[in-house]
């Protein structure tokens, strides 16, 4: 799942190169915000079932019951996707007639006529999570649409004269999203059924999904809202400026990657933990997978916070190199949020969702209130704030209360000391020395500071259970062992030990 939602990002990053390179900056903003607003359909158009299914289907005691969730809820999203779809393109004729915005209007016809595929593609992928399976999602939703999207958007681009290239990049789109769907259906029809064989349906259990579904639903709304009002809100009184913050969050987004990762796979694995009593296990993933997720985000927020010019630079051109100060923030909040670990999808897989509601509507609140107040005298600094605030907020509400509730989070000195431990003389160092590394350098930054994160791990004994099951995983996937991290490991743990009197295990 980390290397599927690698190359999305990746992929991603691509094609908003290309997108910011071969638009005009009013063209690539108003191809954000329809990416904007097809989220916010897409996250009404789920009806929270994306994470409902996910969980209930691993919750589930028989294949009657997930017979029946099954079904049920791909007849509703299809049903939902057509609306939200026929909706939003009337709605794009409509700004086109009205306020004489045709460029406007074609983005949301096109965005409008993509979001049903992508609605349907998502539950499609969230039934096989719920197997544990996440191959579907990385594979086709991850890698092979914005792979997709990323070939038919040169061929556009080739192609197309000039003025045509903005229609040219949504029809890119659209094919992506149809592409993707249809490959995703045939996947589907051939793979779900050796998980699901067909029989009888247990009654009553659709109910029960939609019933669990309802204050996901509004989960899902909310924290769209609180991801999102800022970039909307930037739209209605800087909409110039809409391009040069996207380029920004995408970047600080990239902190987030890990924490989603874990977050896709861990939803499941922890309901199936639940179902069989076993909360110890639920804990031990939850520290030690979020502490080596942040080895993917300490790296890029030190970066970003520090050498922002030539990271946005890197990207996308020295014509945004002189936005900085909203990528500072932005970076910020995003770690903030990534120390938490995957805290939300806990609250899911225990059931605490009437939590999850609050939570999300405080922070949803919060942007809204902070994007009304801080974007018209400020402008992108503003919507930064906004966005680092409500983004930092929901996840530490969330932590707290599964501490408070269910004794469960990440804070054990096997995860705060090496997170102390690499941050902290790591930003003194770029506090100290303030040299602007040439662009090629910035990689070389990122692994540097993950291999001091790897080393302050081993020198400081913070290992435990989990962190052996990972390096066994680890030697797994590569086919041989390293017995030399093996032996680090038990000779810093007899260290250890032996200063607190006790033999090393």
């Amino acid at each position: 799942m980390l290397v599927g939602t690698l190359g999305f990002v990746g992929q991603g990053f691509v094609s908003r190169v290309i997108l910011a390179r071969a638009l005009t900056p009013i063209e690539w903003g108003q191809f954000s915000l329809g990416i904007a607003l097809a989220g916010l359909l897409s996250s009404i158009g789920t009806l929270g079932l994306t994470n409902a299914i996910a969980r209930s289907l691993a919750f589930a005691q028989d294949d009657a019951e997930r017979r029946a969730m099954v079904r049920s809820s791909f007849l509703v999203t299809l049903v939902a996707s057509l609306v939200l779809a026929l909706t939003l393109y009337l709605f794009g004729v409509y700004v086109g007639r009205s306020y004489a915005a045709p460029t406007l209007s074609l983005t949301i016809e096109f965005f409008a006529a993509s979001v049903g595929f992508s609605i349907l593609s998502s539950l499609i992928a969230s039934i096989f999570q719920g197997y544990e399976d996440v191959v579907p999602n990385a594979i086709f939703v991850n890698i092979a649409n914005p792979g997709l999207f990323i070939v038919f958007l040169i061929v556009a681009i080739r192609t197309a004269p000039a003025p045509t290239v903005f229609p040219g990049a949504l029809a890119a789109y659209f094919a992506a999203a149809v592409v993707t769907f249809s490959a995703l259906s045939v996947y589907a029809r051939r793979r779900l059924a050796r998980r699901l064989p067909s029989g009888p349906r247990a009654p009553g259990a659709a109910r029960k999904l939609f019933l669990f579904a309802v204050p996901l639903f509004l989960v899902s709304v909310l924290g769209y809202l609180t991801g999102n009002t800022d970039t909307l809100i930037l739209g209605v009184f800087h909409q110039t400026d809409v391009g040069y913050y996207t380029a920004g969050l995408s970047l600080a987004r990239l902190v987030l990657v890990g924490v989603g990762a874990l977050s896709y796979i861990y939803l499941p694995v922890a309901a199936r933990f639940l179902r069989q009593g076993d909360r110890e296990a639920i804990t031990l993933t939850y520290v030690t997978a979020t502490k080596w997720m942040v080895l993917v985000s300490l790296p890029l927020f030190i970066v970003f916070v520090f050498l922002p010019g030539p990271s946005l630079g890197l990207v996308y051109g020295a014509v945004y190199e002189t936005h900085t100060r909203p990528l500072e923030i932005l970076a910020t909040g995003a770690f903030v949020s990534t120390l938490a670990g995957p805290a939300s999808a806990t609250q899911v897989a225990l059931g605490q969702t009437r939590l999850l509601v609050y939570n999300n509507a405080t922070t949803g609140v919060v942007n809204l209130v902070l994007s009304l107040v801080l974007i018209p005298p400020l402008g992108l600094v503003g919507a930064a704030l906004a966005w680092s605030a409500a983004n930092a907020l929901n996840p530490i509400l969330s932590m707290v209360e599964l501490a408070v509730l269910s004794e469960v989070h990440p804070m054990r000195s096997h995860y705060v000391i090496p997170v102390v431990g690499t941050t902290v003389p790591t930003v003194l160092l770029f506090l100290l020395v303030r040299a602007q590394p040439p662009f090629w350098a910035l990689p070389v930054i990122v692994l540097g500071i993950a291999a001091v994160f790897v080393l302050v791990v081993l020198l400081t004994a913070s290992v435990d259970r989990g962190d052996r099951l990972v390096l066994e995983v680890i030697e797994g996937m590569i086919g041989r062992p390293l017995p030399g991290i093996r032996r680090v490991a038990r000779w810093r743990l007899a260290l250890r030990h032996r200063g607190l009197g006790t033999r090393a295990p």
